[in-house]
């Protein structure tokens, strides 16, 4: 007889990483303060090839509210600028001789609603995920026992088990969203 518990702790690191994605796109989702992550993942076309912004220049926060990009390659500088014109940011960058100014300004209410609209939807996107998780292991647990491969007990202690571990990483998500939603609200 297969042990549940195996079935289960092998498919545990997908849901985890979905975690991990999640915070990280939450970080990408502006709050009142300037961050690097705002723009590190920003495509731009360097040298005809689609790069993250991270991979051609130095991006700092010099102040609270401002982000500033030195590109490695000075011919850069436009065609970054143009693409943070162009991103989901709503901001306008200012080019100097050496890099890219963005000062970000304050949130309006308005923007502060639909960022955490933004961040209902990554949350329910997670959700959907450990979802889909807690669904192919109860098929694969029910698979099991019709081959007799699991006992009907073992199979309603998975239920059990597999339902406080979709509890867990739905509290987990909910903390997570929550304390991002409390980023963005703050003045």
């Amino acid at each position: 007889m297969i042990n549940y518990k195996t079935i289960i702790e092998s498919k545990t690191p997908e849901v985890e990483k979905a975690i991990e994605f999640f915070f990280s796109e939450l970080k990408k989702i502006r709050t009142g303060k300037a961050s690097p992550v705002l723009v590190e993942d920003l495509m731009v076309s360097y040298y005809g090839q689609m790069m993250p912004l991270k991979q051609t220049a130095a991006i700092s926060c010099p102040e609270p509210r401002q982000i500033y990009i030195q590109p490695w390659d000075k011919s850069m500088i436009n065609i970054i600028s143009k693409a943070i014109s162009e991103s989901s940011l709503g901001v306008s960058p200012s080019v100097d001789q050496n890099g890219i100014r963005i000062n970000l300004p304050s949130l309006t209410e308005e923007f502060r609603k639909n960022l955490t609209a933004q961040v209902g939807r990554e949350k329910e996107g997670a959700r959907e995920i450990i979802r889909k998780w807690r669904d192919e292991i109860l098929k694969e647990i029910q698979n099991k026992f019709n081959d007799k491969e699991i006992s009907e007990d073992d199979k309603f202690k998975a239920k059990d088990d597999i339902q406080e571990i979709v509890d867990k990483y739905n509290k987990k998500v909910d903390e997570i969203a929550d304390n991002k939603t409390r980023e963005i609200m703050e003045i």
